[in-house]
């Protein structure tokens, strides 16, 4: 949407050194009741689980001497995440003073502004907040690691190569170093095309198909579908929903996989037609999966399911007089100027989908009852 406005967008990945590692109990401790509000046995509980602990290295039966734990949290543990959220909630504070957009998971945390490059002082607020972050994480035993902290910038072109001319760097960290970042797990590129990512994908993906096929003929088609879903489809489906809207061929390509996974798992050939194979096995194609994914999302954030940063991009369509429509459960379809990548946006894509479903679907009672109308509306209009 920035981008279709003429502006530029910055989005900063912070990376902490050892961050798990460096967590002080004290401060853990402190955060936990004065901050979140657990007292009593609760923080009894809590303080037990932190204190006296100790670590050692173990080789063929030989242990080193025990050395006591008086920071960190277990990373690979469900409640190791957990703290460490707790640990750094005041940064969010420091990051809405100066009015920047952030979002944090665990230990990863973005922040993101869109700005016009001919305006003065455009990354000042960014310069002071990163200023800011760094202190805040100098006092808590933190450190903020400059040089796996990635800037991408996002835009027109000519806007971008302006904002670069004029600020080489940011707080002492290279302004944009790569045309593409990996953000948990997705590669950002920077005209959000999401084709390395893509590539990626397809890559891996028939990398795991050629090892699946070679002991096909030993495996029953249970286990060989459970497979497929483990080492295929989880691929094709994380974040697909950023691909909406997107150009056919990179869809393309997706789909691609998809048909030769279900070749492999049901051993036919090449040439035979693929559509009737993938109906019968119940495989919504990419592109639908893609719309499954984004029109879940809405459900959720129209039921007070998703979080507030999703829910606050759609709007309910309230007409100016009492009209049918006004009771048919209908979104908002932001108008667009110019289509370029505002048109691949949530708060567009998401009501343009939504709006097109029928009344069954959109007023389902329950998100397990909507799920199944709604691939079978899919389902239908994939192979009807």
């Amino acid at each position: 949407m920035a981008s279709d406005k003429n502006l530029v967008s910055v989005l900063v990945l912070l990376d902490l050194s050892a961050a798990f590692d460096t967590v002080d109990h004290n401060v853990l401790l402190e955060r936990l009741e004065h901050v979140v509000g657990i007292k009593g046995t609760a923080l009894g509980w809590f303080k037990s689980y932190l204190s006296d602990r100790f670590h050692f290295v173990n080789v063929h039966d030989k242990s080193s001497s025990y050395s006591r734990v008086t920071c960190g949290v277990p990373q690979g543990s469900v409640l190791g995440p957990i703290l460490f959220t707790i640990y750094m909630l005041p940064i969010g504070k420091i990051i809405r003073q100066h009015g920047i957009n952030f979002h944090c998971y665990a230990d990863d945390t973005q922040l993101y502004l869109s700005i016009n490059p001919d305006e003065p002082n455009r990354l000042g607020r960014l310069q002071a907040c990163l200023e800011d972050i760094k202190n805040w994480m100098t006092l808590n035993f933190l450190l903020l690691n400059q040089d796996k902290t990635e800037v991408l910038i996002f835009g027109p072109e000519i806007q971008k190569r302006k904002l670069l001319s004029q600020s080489p760097d940011l707080n002492g960290i290279t302004l944009i170093s790569e045309n593409k970042v990996r953000n948990l797990g997705v590669i950002f590129d920077q005209d959000m095309s999401f084709k390395s990512q893509v590539k990626q994908v397809c890559r891996i993906s028939f990398f795991h198909l050629r090892n699946i096929a070679k002991i096909r003929s030993i495996l029953s088609r249970s286990d060989a579908e459970k497979l497929v879903h483990a080492f295929i489809t989880s691929r094709l489906d994380y974040c697909n929903s950023l691909l909406s809207g997107s150009p056919q061929n990179v869809v393309k390509s997706l789909q691609l996989v998809q048909n030769a996974a279900a070749r492999v798992l049901m051993r036919i050939k090449k040439r035979d037609h693929i559509s009737p194979v993938l109906a019968s096995l119940h495989w919504l194609p990419v592109k639908f999966r893609i719309d499954f994914k984004i029109l879940l999302l809405t459900y959720k954030a129209l039921n007070n399911q998703a979080p507030s940063y999703i829910s606050d991009l759609i709007v309910p369509y309230v007409p100016n007089r009492a009209l049918r429509s006004q009771t048919a459960g209908l979104l908002v379809v932001p108008r667009l100027s110019r289509i370029k990548m505002g048109g691949r946006s949530f708060s567009y894509q998401a009501p343009l989908l939504w709006n097109q479903l029928p009344a069954l679907v959109r007023e389902a009672d329950t998100l397990s009852t909507f799920k199944t109308r709604l691939k079978t509306f899919l389902f239908d209009r994939a192979y009807g």
